[in-house]
């Protein structure tokens, strides 16, 4: 079989994902930093118009000095657990660059702990960001997708939501809740056309990850694993990158995805060793 050229090669590197997202309306919750920084930055190269919500506004502000992308970007300084604040900034989303075409709902925080050593407040603050938060802004986009009957919609969960995690109940919890509701959703939505899907990484290398090490030598003791705390290493030997993660958020709001919805995408270098 004959080798294509270099010219074709590029041409094939070239015609991606990316090009059907020209002049798209995505919304990005979480897009201030980590994953959602990443695929904001991916978007916004591709040519999409985007809302980036996050409740770190000053973190909004430097993205959005950083991209300098004109009319193409909007931030929004919006904690997702609050449904009217998500609802304005959904409006408002839409006045500014029009009718939303993707959602892809990132934004979530870590919270460490034991089960029984958990407070009240630290519980629902995970439940309210991680599992209503995502609620919140689906149903708000949701809406208006099913008005026009089309749209996508991906959600972040995590690899914990389907094992088990020392210290980490409320975290795991709160990712199994939004990944069930992920699934309901793409199932109500399917008739209208609308795909539904969760992308769940494992250790990813971002300032959520980095908060939990407390030395040079945590990382690698993240990929090597812990039998003192059940925790498998993972077989790739490396934690993934944040646009590794966004790669696959876009994969699953592209057409290329067309046949695809109440899919679950683990992307954890094999760390839950393919079950769960």
């Amino acid at each position: 079989m004959t080798e294509p050229r270099q010219d074709q090669r590029a041409n094939v590197e070239q015609t991606p994902v990316m090009s059907e997202f020209e002049d798209r309306v995505v919304v990005v919750t979480g897009a201030a930093q980590g994953i959602g920084e990443a695929l904001t930055r991916k978007l916004l190269a591709a040519g999409a118009r985007v809302a980036a919500l996050d409740a770190q506004r000053d973190k909004l502000a430097l993205l959005n000095k950083t991209h300098n992308a004109g009319e193409r970007l909007s931030v929004h300084g919006v904690d997702v657990s609050d449904a009217e604040a998500v609802n304005n900034a959904i409006a408002a989303a839409e006045e500014m660059h029009g009718p939303i075409d993707y959602l892809a709902s990132v934004a979530g925080i870590l919270q460490m702990g034991r089960v029984t050593e958990l407070s009240d407040e630290q519980w629902a603050r995970a439940m309210a960001v991680n599992a209503t938060g995502p609620f919140n802004v689906a149903r708000a986009v949701g809406k208006r997708m099913i008005e026009r009957r089309r749209g996508a919609i991906v959600v972040v969960s995590s690899n914990a939501a389907s094992t088990p995690r020392m210290a980490m109940g409320a975290y795991a919890a709160s990712k199994a809740a939004v990944s069930q509701m992920t699934r309901c959703l793409g199932l109500e939505l399917a008739e209208y056309g609308i795909r539904c899907n969760i992308v769940s990484p494992g250790s990813t290398d971002t300032d959520m990850q980095r908060g939990m090490w407390s030395d040079a030598s945590s990382k690698d003791r993240v990929i090597a694993g812990s039998l003192e705390t059940y925790k498998a290493g993972i077989p790739l030997g490396k934690i993934a990158t944040a646009d590794e993660v966004s790669e696959a958020i876009l994969f699953l709001l592209s057409e290329r995805a067309s046949h695809i919805t109440m899919h679950d995408l683990r992307i954890d270098g094999g760390a839950t060793l393919g079950t769960g």
